[in-house]
């Protein structure tokens, strides 16, 4: 029963069985009309047609069950050699004779199938058109099932080249059934399969691997039959594209060509050149065996073609799934030195994913690499660069930090080696400082003296090696603002101010930048210097002018130069803020609170909220007496009841900044929240409380500072409260915001952190919602 499921379910064998149903439906339409002198006649040639419709079925089932075919060869013969008699249906002398009319018209007609059958299929096949040509496949394919030709009568008739000849000039049906009609020859004789064996017929079946799927099927399924002729598997692996139309056919959709490419393309593996091809055209796994059971030469000759392979990342993947990176880490280990560089290119290519990285790192390669970095032998010291290269892709990855004491061993090489692999070093003991679980590893640098290791690279004429030492130090000054003043000194801070204004690379820039940031801001000698050198507007210069670069570079200055700008901006030291003013600081800072990262807007809101802070003692009153010029209208502010001016009061009203504060809090992100509120807290001093709650509500600033309750950080939930505290001191605001406010505040009191709940029942009282002196809190 399967094998008949099977059977009706070949695309073929359903066509056939199709044109085999047309004749039965013409039989029975037949067998309604009955008329006297046409019908025996029209009878016989129906059956005829219904054997020849089987003999297509025949021909189409190569796949099927021995005893299913040969039931059906049977029925198929029984129909062809169907003859009705005549006289048992003629009743007159009318009928008589027209029945002699009809066996002589048969008797011919026979002649010409016999004849047709056997002397002419050849000459059919060899020159026939293409309806021709059908017929003459099926009488061959019937010839050959029915034994009455011989092997000698295929050679002598020259079959095999005649078939091949018009299987590129056939159409698709008959192209179909020729390449079927070729499978079964080879499956019934050696010799036949030899005689396939030609360059030039393998070339031909080969065309149809990219035609209809059930020719791409028959196809790979002649190839894989012919494929244990040694010649032929030299052949076909010449034969261009054949290669890449197997790996198409084998990652595609219909198994059993899938199944057949794959066995094909196992068997042209045994040549190590075809295992290349498959690779160039992304089947791996023939490579990575030669890598795990070739010979020497076959490993270094893949692993060679690996290096120089342009992988996209999903072959990266593959070759790693597959296998591919532990024995390339044991050639690299233990084989010889050309095994050796051929296996550290290979990987270096592979190390650009991610997962290759995890494996290359389990595989302990790390302390290969270093041993070699290490080793002072002559004949290695070619390997060391790409070495060294690798480890700085491997440092990458957070993994490496298993090895715990690779940090220090790439400190103690880095006055040990060439530039180039002094570069790498660097930049691997970045990417490692600057993983977020290395806090342990950067102690340890620092302890073991790599600031004053570091420090000299600053002079360095050599631009990559200045950057990436800049780089390391960098990420290192995050964790000691106290001892790094100390240790840089008055020449290294020089050198750092030099490389800030000069360097043409706004990434050394922003980590130069970036390290003076993480001084400490309590150091009045450093902030002179910082001065005295003209840095200040040299940072504004950079960020308002500056070329077109990425945007993390951007975004790493912005968020350094910000940092600095900080100390500029001390709150206790008036002369220097009205010194940053001047410079053209605050503008900076209004337009990076809308533009910059989180980390830039947090930066940028400091500083303004530092010199918010003395705008009110700054700014000139109404009563003020004016020596000579009268005080121009628009410069009256309304929060501070005074005249402010940007550059000498520091007024976030006249700067226009109140608005992209208060957008920081309306904002998805909430690491900017603690400074813009600080920043709105300097408009709600005693003196001017009720102006600059005004002023806030005014900008639609109340609802984003209630949203700050629900979401913020407690730090930015405790100012928010102080903040809503002063505005709910006018009734207006509390007529229109309390009742909003109030389900939060509810909410926080009940599920808020245990230190907020003073401050919260404290409004919540304001807001006449509860007692001030309540024991539910």
């Amino acid at each position: 029963m399967d094998n008949i499921i099977k059977f009706k379910d070949h695309p073929p064998v359903r066509k056939a069985v199709e044109s085999l149903g047309s004749e039965l439906k013409r039989a029975k339409a037949l067998l309604k009309t009955q008329e006297t002198k046409s019908f025996i006649k029209q009878v016989e040639d129906v059956v005829h047609d219904l054997g020849r419709s089987l003999g297509l079925v025949l021909l189409a089932s190569l796949e099927v069950s021995t005893d299913l075919k040969d039931k059906i060869g049977v029925l198929h013969k029984d129909l062809m050699n169907t003859r009705f008699d005549m006289s048992s249906f003629a009743s007159t002398s009318y009928d008589s004779e027209v029945v002699s009319e009809i066996e002589v018209e048969e008797e011919i007609q026979e002649e010409k199938r016999v004849c047709f059958g056997i002397d002419e299929v050849s000459l059919q096949i060899k020159c026939g058109d293409d309806e021709q040509l059908k017929f003459a496949l099926l009488e061959l394919n019937e010839l050959i099932g029915d034994k009455r030709v011989s092997s000698e009568w295929i050679t002598d008739e020259g079959v095999i080249p005649i078939l091949f000849n018009r299987l590129s000039s056939s159409n698709s049906e008959n192209r179909l059934c020729i390449v079927q009609l070729l499978r079964r020859l080879a499956s019934d004789n050696a010799d036949n399969k030899e005689k396939m064996a030609d360059v030039g017929f393998l070339s031909a079946v080969v065309k149809s691997l990219v035609r209809d799927e059930e020719e791409r099927k028959e196809a790979v399924g002649l190839l894989l039959d012919l494929s244990d002729i040694q010649s032929v598997r030299r052949r076909l692996g010449r034969i261009q594209g054949c290669i890449v139309m197997l790996v198409a056919l084998l990652n595609g959709d219909d198994l059993v060509a899938s199944h057949h490419a794959g066995k094909l393309l196992n068997a042209l593996s045994n040549n190590t050149q075809n295992a290349l091809h498959m690779a160039e055209a992304g089947y791996f796994k023939p490579l990575v065996q030669y890598l795990n059971e070739g010979s020497d030469m076959s490993k270094i000759l893949m692993a060679t073609a690996l290096s120089r392979m342009e992988l996209t990342d999903q072959s990266r993947a593959s070759l790693g799934e597959d296998g591919a990176i532990e024995p390339l880490v044991r050639m690299f280990s233990i084989g010889k030195l050309e095994a050796k560089l051929s296996a550290l290119s290979a990987l270096q290519n592979l190390s650009n994913l991610t997962e290759n990285v995890h494996r290359l790192i389990s595989s302990g390669i790390v302390a290969s690499l270093l041993q070699l970095l290490f080793s002072v032998t002559s004949v290695l010291m070619t390997l060391r660069e790409p070495a060294s290269l690798i480890l700085a892709k491997i440092a990458e990855s957070e993994s490496i930090l298993v090895n715990s004491d690779v940090a220090q061993q790439m400190l103690s090489l880095l006055n040990l080696t060439s530039p180039v692999i002094q570069n790498h070093l660097l930049q691997a003991l970045n990417s490692i400082a600057s993983h977020s679980r290395a806090g342990k590893v950067r102690r340890k640098m620092k302890e073991h003296g790599a600031i004053q290791l570091l420090l000299p690279f600053l002079m360095e004429t050599n631009i990559k090696i200045r950057s990436s030492a800049l780089n390391l130090l960098y990420t290192l000054s995050k964790d000691l603002p106290e001892e790094l003043t100390e240790q840089l000194g008055e020449t290294y801070i020089k050198t750092i101010i030099n490389i800030i204004s000069s360097s043409t690379f706004d990434s050394e820039k922003a980590a130069a930048v970036g390290i003076l940031s993480h001084l400490p801001i309590s150091d009045k000698k450093l902030t002179d210097m910082l001065k005295k050198a003209n840095l200040v507007p040299i940072m504004v210069s950079i960020l308002t002018s500056r070329s077109e670069v990425s945007k993390e570079t951007t975004c790493w200055l912005e968020e350094s130069v910000t940092g600095l700008l900080i100390r500029f901006t001390n709150p206790s030291d008036k002369k220097l803020q009205l010194y940053s003013a001047e410079q053209g600081v605050i503008p900076l800072l209004v337009k990076l609170l809308s533009s910059g990262s989180p980390v830039t807007k947090c930066r940028a809101a400091t500083s303004l909220a530092q010199l918010s802070q003395n705008s009110s003692s700054l700014s000139k009153s109404r009563k003020s007496r004016w020596s000579c010029v009268p005080p121009p209208a628009d410069g009256f502010c309304e929060v501070h009841n005074g005249y402010c001016f940007v550059k000498s009061t520091f007024c976030l009203v006249k700067a226009g900044a109140v608005s992209p504060i208060i957008q920081i809090l309306e904002g998805k992100e909430r690491e900017a929240d603690e400074a813009a509120l600080s920043a709105l807290a300097t408009l709600l001093g005693d003196e001017m409380w009720e102006n600059g709650s005004n002023c806030i509500a005014k900008m639609s600033g109340i609802p984003a500072i209630i949203k700050v309750l629900e979401s913020g950080s407690i730090k930015a939930q405790k100012k928010a409260l102080w903040i809503l505290e002063k505005i709910f001191g006018a009734e207006e605001h509390r007529v229109n915001y309390g009742e909003s406010a109030q389900v939060v505040l509810i909410d926080l009191a009940q599920k808020g952190d245990s230190r907020l709940k003073s401050t919260t029942a404290k409004l919540l009282a304001q807001l006449e919602l509860l007692q001030v002196q309540s024991s539910y809190f």
